[in-house]
């Protein structure tokens, strides 16, 4: 997942998902895209407050592997991924 940022806000992601989708419906051309036409504009995020417990259940729910932590302010604080939680006794 890469995040794309605009002023310290997060504005989207892309993902492999994202990626993947692109691909299978634009073929090649998707090759000359660029993030901004990529992006995914409405990512899953989650608040810095928030219980690791409920990132797995929005993860498991969205059926997704990484969320951003932004503040209430959109700023991208860093992204939780699954396999972060794996080292937890959560999961």
């Amino acid at each position: 997942m890469a995040a794309v940022v605009e002023d310290g806000k997060l504005v989207g992601i892309v993902s492999d998902g994202d990626l993947r989708r692109l691909l299978e419906h634009r073929g090649k051309d998707a090759l000359d895209l660029n993030a901004e036409q990529s992006m995914n504009r409405e990512p899953k995020t989650i608040a810095p407050q928030e219980f690791a417990a409920t990132a797995l259940a929005i993860m498991e729910e969205k059926k997704i592997t990484s969320l951003a932590v932004v503040d209430a302010d959109r700023r991208l604080l860093g992204i939780v991924h699954l396999h972060d939680l794996w080292g937890t006794e959560m999961v």
